[in-house]
């Protein structure tokens, strides 16, 4: 006991295998759990026979002995063993393969493991008849419980099995028992002796798998060396009452030789094999003879041609059998004799199986011994029969051997395109293709760190098929499962040297958007694509680049720079779901995508225009200032290329004009809430507590004549109002009120013309504080109030300075700067020393003026000088003195002596003049 329990332990299915909790169906006298090998992760079947199903029923036999009925379970149990040994030693693609050998349980039970089996036969008959009978979407429920039919998710979730059982699904499933029964017919040398339908089981493929061998052994008159004692019939087809039923031979499907014989032949089997597909066209699904378990019921039904099947009575089927099988098929098999049924060869090549998607099963079930002609002649056409084929065929059998195919390097593009035009077919693609199309790619093109990526043709062919089928892939996998495994792949396109690879990998662009996320995007999608921008040699990829980089900002690809591909179309409906797709951030076009635009060498035509259709994308990301230093510089240089046509340029020139009215627009807008704003503050730090602002050069306020009046008397720079007085009120309001006298001048007498450049309209006045400006302020003259003499005629006369005229017939004016020649400049300087001579001797008219003018100080009013060179206009000599001290003139290049009145005279200063002094020379 304690050595049984120790092995129950030490178990090699249970340590090395994860078992689900709940069988997911049940068959005979075993319950099949599903199952995980932990070192691989290949799925598996654990049949598990539990020995307390064994116990006697109550039967009212109570002299029995107990030790007869332990040694019936004995006896039971040994050939429960015996049929999973002898399943472990056969081998054949239509036996169910054994992965791990019999093992005892604890409590006497048995376990074995086999390949991943989805159903057997009877409950797949079973649930077809619940379906029949009760068409609802609780009726499958009924079938005996509902993990029965139930299979576990890796996720935990349970979906219903598949068990649709159509014609072809039949006529594959009963050549694949055909092939079984040949090979243990002919290799093994063994009967089975209960082929019925649950010995019978279908896995994940859809292939039928021979199993339930408990009763197989050698026929009666063979001579063969098998291992398995020979048939005892007449043990086995007494049926005791006190074991279920499911470990006794199944008397519905037996043959008449064992029955009515006694003989054990091969024969046998190919009889219950025409009643078990009479059972599959019955209605309910069941065999033509229901003997109750009972030897004296079977041979009773014989006895009769009313109750033995034939084809008079349609074999007793309440069902339609199919003409060929009803014809020519079940007649050779239902029949007393063994000697006129067909054996398991023939059977395979009747009329039967004799239709163009059977042969193509059956072509590819011996794919692997074809050459490699046929099986490119067979992959090419196979992609035209793939409609006809029923959705459950296709994901079973035709997907399942495909995959195994793709390790044929020769045939991986036309095998991957049959593949993506099966999943485009079958309703369970979002689940399969994750499942086992995703690692038959990663293996096939060696996705993952340290694969070594060589150069091959045909490897390159089946990525370009990928490529071309991103759209299946993406609606079939989900942003995780995509980033992690599908995205290596189109990283492999686009690092391949060639050249139409990296074109499918960008084209799929628009497709993947959708799928990831904005840090994938930016992180994972942008970066090699713009590595491919810039190495790439190739006009094409280049192009293609460029429609990239516009999907990417969140635009479409136009008509006129596409290459015949379908990204315009797809890129609007991912525009359209802005929520799934990601395009980048305004950091990563400007510091990033700009800078490889603006690299862009060549002049073709095809990439400007696709660069064009990226800088529209731009032009509604990027900042005002951005687009105005950046991207409108870059428009200009590319809209001049010479190979650009009328219309191609004037593509360029309407977004040049759109981006430059908006940034107008919006510096206007700007300009205009700063303005609003900021008046009250313009010079608040700069004007010692004024209450007005200046507008920009033509300053007439109080506060720049209190400042300059103190400024030319020589007094501290202190506020007017510490003063006590403004000392010229009246002139102020005068010279605010009227205009300049100077205006007056320039119509009626000559003007001075300087070569300098007025300032424009518009510039804002320089800011500083009055305690640290120059003497001389940047201030036009006019701005300046005239300063009138003490005695002044009502009226003015004509000015009596003849010599001041200018040389020239034509004076120009004083706000339109113009450019002399060195010899007119000098005659002018001449001609102007000559002018200023003669005011030498020129006193003030100390008379009274008309309109209103204030008595004169004790100070003499200064006239103002001519401006500096580069400023303003030179004012109208109305009132003239200045100091007595001779200075260069700068028109000439004598001194001339400028003595003037003053009552109060200033002594210069004994260092170098500065200001308004150093250009008294004027005077």
């Amino acid at each position: 006991m304690f050595s049984s329990a120790l092995k129950s332990l030490s178990s090699n299915i249970s340590s090395n295998y994860q078992v689900s909790p709940h069988p997911t169906l049940i068959s005979g006298p075993w319950k099949i759990h599903d199952g995980k090998k932990k070192s691989t992760g290949t799925s598996a079947s654990i049949f598990i026979f539990d020995k307390k199903a064994l116990e006697p029923r109550s039967t009212g036999l109570g002299s029995r002995s107990s030790v007869s009925i332990k040694k019936l379970q004995e006896d039971v149990v040994e050939r429960l063993k015996r049929e999973a040994g002898t399943l472990a030693r056969l081998r054949h693609p239509s036996v169910l393969q054994v992965l791990e050998p019999v093992e005892e349980t604890r409590g006497g039970g048995l376990m074995f493991a086999t390949e991943q089996v989805t159903a057997s036969l009877a409950g797949l008959l079973q649930a077809k008849d619940a379906q029949e009978s009760s068409p609802g979407p609780t009726s499958i429920h009924r079938l005996g419980g509902s993990t029965r039919y139930m299979v576990e998710e890796p996720d935990g979730t349970r979906r219903r099995r598949d068990f649709d059982l159509d014609e072809l699904e039949i006529q594959k499933g009963l050549l694949q028992v055909a092939k079984g029964l040949e090979f243990l017919h002919e290799s093994a040398g063994l009967v089975h002796g209960n082929l019925n339908p649950e010995a019978i089981f279908i896995n994940s493929k859809s292939d039928w798998k021979i199993s339930g061998l408990g009763f197989a052994g050698p026929p009666s008159t063979s001579a063969s060396r098998s291992t398995l004692p020979p048939l005892a019939l007449s043990e086995v087809l007494h049926q005791d009452p006190r074991l279920p039923a499911s470990v006794q031979l199944n008397m519905d499907y037996t043959s008449p030789d064992f029955v009515l014989d006694a003989n054990v032949t091969f024969a046998a089997d190919l009889f219950s094999l025409g009643l078990m597909i009479v059972a599959l066209y019955n209605s309910p699904h069941v065999s033509p003879l229901q003997t109750h378990s009972n030897v004296s019921t079977y041979k009773k039904l014989l006895s009769s041609s009313f109750t033995t099947p034939s084809q008079g009575n349609n074999f007793l089927s309440s069902g339609t059998i199919p003409k060929d099988i009803l014809a020519h098929v079940l007649p050779r098999l239902i029949t007393r004799r063994p000697a006129q049924r067909l054996n398991a060869r023939e059977f395979q090549q009747s009329q039967y199986f004799d239709n163009i998607l059977v042969s193509t099963i059956r072509f590819l079930e011996s794919l692997p011994a074809k050459n490699a002609k046929e099986k490119s002649q067979f992959m090419r056409g196979l992609q035209r029969v793939l409609p006809e084929f029923p959705v459950s065929v296709l994901e079973r059998k035709v997907l399942g051997a495909l995959l195994d195919e793709m390790k044929d390097r020769e045939l991986l593009p036309l095998i991957l395109g049959n593949i993506f035009a099966i999943l485009q077919r079958i309703t369970n693609a979002r689940r399969i293709f994750p499942d086992k199309v995703i690692p038959q790619l990663k293996q096939t093109f060696s996705v993952g760190k340290g694969a070594q990526h060589e150069r091959d043709s045909k490897k390159d062919a089946g990525m370009m098929v990928v490529l071309d089928n991103m759209s299946i892939v993406a609606k079939n996998c989900s942003g995780k499962e995509f980033k992690e495994d599908i995205l290596p792949l189109i990283r492999l396109g686009l690092d391949s040297p060639t050249h139409s690879l990296v074109d499918g990998a960008i084209k799929c662009l628009p497709v993947i958007l959708p799928v990831l996320d904005f840090s994938t995007v930016k992180h994972e999608v942008f970066p090699p694509i713009a590595a491919t921008f810039s190495r790439t040699n190739s006009l094409a990829i280049k192009v293609r680049c460029l429609e990239a980089f516009a999907v990417l900002c969140g635009g479409s690809v136009h008509s006129e720079v596409a290459l015949g591909d379908d990204l315009t179309g797809i890129v609007q409906k991912s525009g359209s779901q802005s929520s799934k797709s990601s395009i980048l951030d305004k950091y990563t076009i400007q510091e990033k995508l700009v800078p490889s635009l603006k690299a862009i060498k060549t002049k073709e035509p095809a990439v400007m225009m696709a660069a064009l259709n990226v800088f529209q994308q731009i032009g509604t990301v990027a900042d005002t200032e951005f687009l105005a230093l950046e991207i409108l510089p870059i428009l200009w240089s590319f809209s001049l290329g010479p190979l650009l046509d009328l219309r191609q340029f004037s593509g360029f020139m309407t977004l040049i004009k759109d981006l430059s009215s908006r940034i107008e627009r919006e510096q206007t807008k700007k300009l205009q809430e700063l303005g609003s704003t900021g008046d009250n503050n313009k010079f608040q730090n700069g004007e010692l507590g004024s209450s007005k602002t200046s507008d920009g050069l033509n300053q007439t306020g109080a506060d720049v004549r209190d400042t300059f009046e103190r400024l030319v008397l020589g007094r501290s720079l202190e506020s007017p109002n510490a003063q006590g007085t403004n000392l010229w009120s009246t002139d102020s309001a005068e010279s605010a009120g009227k205009p300049a006298p100077i205006q007056s001048a320039s119509s009626t007498g000559a003007t001075w013309s300087l070569s300098v450049s007025s300032p424009k309209e518009g510039m804002p006045p320089t800011q500083s504080s009055l305690s640290m400006r120059s003497v001389t302020p940047d201030y036009n003259l006019s701005s300046f109030p005239p300063l009138q003499p003490v005695a002044r005629t009502s009226s003015p006369s004509t000015p009596a300075y003849s010599s001041l005229q200018p040389s020239s017939p034509v004076a120009p004016s004083w706000t339109s700067p113009i450019s002399l020649t060195f010899q007119q400049r000098t005659q002018k300087s001449r001609a102007s020393s000559n002018d200023f001579g003669s005011l030498s001797g020129l006193k003030v008219n100390k008379g009274t003026s008309g309109q209103g003018l204030q008595p004169a100080p004790n100070y003499a009013a200064y006239s103002i000088p001519p401006p500096p060179v580069g400023h303003s206009q030179v004012g109208r000599f109305t009132n003239l003195s200045g100091p007595k001290n001779p200075v260069r003139s700068p028109f000439s290049d004598h001194t001339s002596p400028t003595s003037f009145t003053n009552n109060s005279p200033i002594s210069p200063p004994e260092t170098q003049k500065q200001g308004l002094d150093k250009y008294e020379s004027l005077l």
